[in-house]
């Protein structure tokens, strides 16, 4: 794919630290940054090739932007055919907006102990957007939908996400603790 438009996403990251600058109110967070995702998924035109790449032993997360005071990080996930995560949560707010492909990410909810399905799978086509928080729900599962191409999207955390300690959660609902970190070689504005 071409880049042809990359000040889209310094658009995006100008917005976004406005929006963050003005409030930290999480329901606002998410509806306006909601909408600002939306914008910048609605056009495959802007992601460098270095952060669109399918790894090997697992899904791609390329740190596109840390925002300095970490009040937000903006990271692409590069799903390869048939890969997915585990069932995990996030420890912070999150939009995730996908951009190229398709992706099912499937809801869990805690009940006795015990992590349940929480309603139907959901796929997310290009340019739809979807929140994730402590407060509305945060944990999910999230797999690739195409069995033939990659699918990429695009994410926007309360937080610097590759250094959140977070969890991952067995078939029984034991909490694994992981730090995901990022496929990047070097942190995008170290």
């Amino acid at each position: 794919m071409t880049v042809s438009n990359p000040h889209r996403l310094a658009d995006f990251i100008q917005d976004f630290t406005k929006l963050v600058s003005q409030t930290q109110d999480e329901p606002t967070l998410l509806d306006q940054g909601g909408a600002l995702l939306a914008g910048l998924v609605a056009h495959d035109d802007w992601l460098p090739a270095a952060s669109a790449q399918p790894v090997a032993h697992g899904y791609g997360q390329y740190l596109l932007h840390c925002d300095p005071l970490e009040r937000f990080s903006v990271v692409s996930f590069v799903w390869g055919p048939g890969q997915g995560t585990p069932v995990h949560d996030h420890t912070v707010w999150g939009l995730i907006g996908v951009l190229r492909g398709a992706e099912v990410s499937q809801a869990y909810s805690r009940s006795e102990g015990v992590l349940l399905p929480s309603g139907p799978p959901h796929r997310l086509q290009p340019g739809q957007v979807e929140a994730v928080s402590p407060s509305i729900g945060d944990i999910h599962q999230v797999k690739n939908a195409l069995v033939l191409d990659p699918s990429i999207s695009i994410h926007v955390y309360g937080g610097d996400i590759g250094v959140i300690e977070r969890s991952s959660f067995d078939a029984a609902g034991r909490r694994k603790p992981f730090v995901s970190g990022y496929s990047n070689a070097r942190r995008v504005n170290a």
